[in-house]
């Protein structure tokens, strides 16, 4: 029996460990310590933090394990790297995760590789980010280098505003320094990939929802097809495929934030890794074989096949999340069921009892719903649906974001 490493336990990486263990492989799980619901799916659990590095090293040789991946999160990807380099298993690079994990290092790969991009400054003093700001222009987005999620990441208008983002993309960093970047215009797009050979083999191109805060934009899901034109998208395989080669990456999945400004096509950030918000669902029901599968498959070297099998149907997905701080104090589970019953995905997180924390980023989610759906305001209405059916402290998320 093959034994598969996944680094994480999340909600984000418990389909990849049901999947694991539906293929009959055994599944390691790694995590620091916490209420995370992947522990209890696995075989083996070790609480360890997926970015000691040593550590995890350590742990695989002494398991003897034939792959390692993770999805939804960069945290792990440059772990991922160092144990395939020293276990030579199949997967990224060290030093291309490195590239693909770290903002400031990936924006100056892409501008050695000729990737339309933003234009941006690392930098690691306050004087530094004003004199960013003046150079560049406001508005200019503030980001802390290795995040995801739109963690640590704000918009700023306002020279007076400058401060604050500075020392929230800072806050929890790994790093010393940030990034002040050009904000582009256009319409905002998601692109997930798979490398194979330093070739991108499968691409998949994709319209993106977010929710909008104050200072900035939350992920909040997804939808197939994209509708651009074929200038576009023949345009976006080209940067891709320049992004992909500029920052090394290879024998793995990529998730990329791209705008599109009529013909202009930019890549903000790319990541050795697929992207969360429900794209390897979205992928899955829209192309017709299991992108869970095909993630494992990589990472235990097996060649992939990426023929389309069937028909593909609009679908769509976003995020559930709640407006407030709270505890969840009741499901109506027919209700989700009937749902159900109708070809919709409905994943809860919570049971009753728990609580929830109100939308900050792409993390403070509360479940997901995937569906076949024509249209944003088709899935928008499944979606009341099934806020219909969930109480936080006594009140309907229904009536909580219509609060």
């Amino acid at each position: 029996m093959k034994k598969i490493l996944i680094l994480g336990a999340s909600v984000y990486q418990v389909p990849l460990i049901k999947t694991a263990k539906r293929m009959g492989l055994y599944t390691i799980v790694a995590s620091i310590p916490g209420d995370y619901p992947g522990f209890a799916l696995a075989d083996k659990v070790y609480h360890i933090n997926t970015v000691d590095k040593e550590a995890i090293l350590e742990m695989a040789v002494k398991e003897e394990i034939d792959g390692i991946c993770t999805t939804g999160t960069d945290v792990a990807v440059a772990t991922i790297g160092y144990v395939c380099e020293h276990r030579n298993l199949p997967g990224v690079s060290e030093e291309a995760a490195i590239r693909a994990t770290d903002k400031a290092k990936m924006k100056e790969a892409f501008g050695k590789g000729n990737v339309s991009a933003a234009r941006f400054q690392k930098v690691t003093s306050l004087e530094e980010v004003y004199q960013a700001a003046d150079e560049i222009g406001l508005p200019v987005v503030v980001k802390r280098v290795d995040s995801s999620g739109s963690r640590g990441i704000s918009i700023v208008k306002k020279r007076e505003d400058l401060e604050k983002a500075f020392y929230e993309a800072l806050d929890r960093s790994y790093k010393d320094y940030a990034l002040v970047e050009e904000m582009l215009g256009g319409l905002e797009i998601g692109v997930d990939g798979v490398v194979q050979g330093g070739k991108l083999v499968f691409l998949a191109p994709h319209e993106k929802f977010v929710y909008h805060s104050h200072s900035t934009t939350i992920p909040a899901g997804h939808g197939f097809p994209y509708r651009g034109s074929k200038r576009v998208q023949k345009e976006i395989e080209i940067q891709m495929q320049r992004a992909v080669e500029a920052l090394g990456l290879d024998n793995c999945s990529v998730n990329a934030d791209v705008f599109v400004d009529g013909d202009k096509v930019s890549i903000i950030e790319m990541g050795g890794r697929t992207g969360a918000t429900c794209i390897p669902e979205l992928i899955s029901m829209y192309y017709g074989f299991d992108f869970y599968e095909k993630i494992l498959q990589n990472a235990l070297g097996i060649p992939l096949d990426f023929t389309q099998e069937k028909q593909g149907v609009p679908c769509m997905a976003k995020l559930l999340m709640s407006p407030v701080d709270g505890v969840v104090t009741f499901i109506d589970e027919e209700g989700i069921d009937r749902i159900r019953s109708k070809g919709v995905l409905v994943a809860l997180d919570y049971p009753v009892g728990h609580e929830v924390e109100a939308m900050i980023n792409g993390t403070t989610r509360i479940g997901h719903v995937v569906a076949e759906a024509e249209s944003v305001e088709e899935l928008d209405e499944i979606i009341t649906q099934v806020y219909r059916c969930i109480c936080v402290d006594q009140m309907t998320l229904e009536e909580l974001w219509k609060k």
